[in-house]
Formats: C-alpha cells, structure tokens, sequence
C-alpha cells in the first residue's frame, strides 16, 4: 500500500522560512508529476508548486520568486523550499504524486504564518 507522509510544518513569523518534505512509501513506480497543493480555511485546494519527473517546474503566481519545489526521484521524495512567508500562506499543505490514471496524496500538514 502506497503512503506519501508529509513532514516539516509549523509556525513561523511573517518573513521566515520554512521547509517541507514528502516521502513515499510502498510500490509507487513512475510518477510524472510530484507536487504540493494547499487549502486555507473556506478555500479551494489550489496547486502550489510541482515537478515534473523530466525537472519541469511550475509554480502558483502567488509563490513564484518565494519558493522553490525540488525532487528526489530515487527516494520518491519532494521537497519544497518556501521563504519569505507571508500570512497568506496559512494552510494545510498536502503533497500529490501524480501518474497516468493514479493519484496519490499525504494527509496534509499544517503551516501556520504569523504577522
């Protein structure tokens, strides 16, 4: 059974750092896509960062200059950096790995922004 298990969340002050990783466990094969989704209270889930398995990398407009999304793909495992934080970027954080017909996602972790 796959698991993807996010770790590295927390508080931080306006203006920090933070960084998270996503470790896959379990037959997971190929993924095309490692990635990093987001959801603030009374939001959508919205794509925040990904990497392709070829070194693509897209970000959310909102992010773009403030993180960066990194992967290991023999250790299944996807890193993003995130500085400059604002308060806007309270959310859970959730990592996706993505392959043709499959998704799989972490349970989410908690990063909290304070001003």
């Amino acid at each position: 059974q796959v698991q993807l298990q996010e770790s590295g969340g927390g508080l931080v002050q306006a203006g920090g750092s933070l960084s998270l990783s996503c470790a896959a466990s379990g037959s997971i094969g190929s993924i095309n896509l490692m990635g990093w989704y987001r959801q603030a209270p009374g939001n959508q889930r919205e794509l925040v960062a990904a990497v392709t398995s070829g070194g693509y990398k897209s970000y959310a407009d909102s992010v773009k200059g403030r993180f960066a999304v990194s992967r290991h793909n023999a250790k299944n495992t996807v890193y993003p950096q995130m500085d400059g934080l604002k308060p806007e970027d309270t959310a859970v954080y959730f990592c996706n790995f993505h392959r043709v017909g499959v998704d799989y996602w972490g349970k989410g972790i908690l990063v909290t922004v304070s001003s």
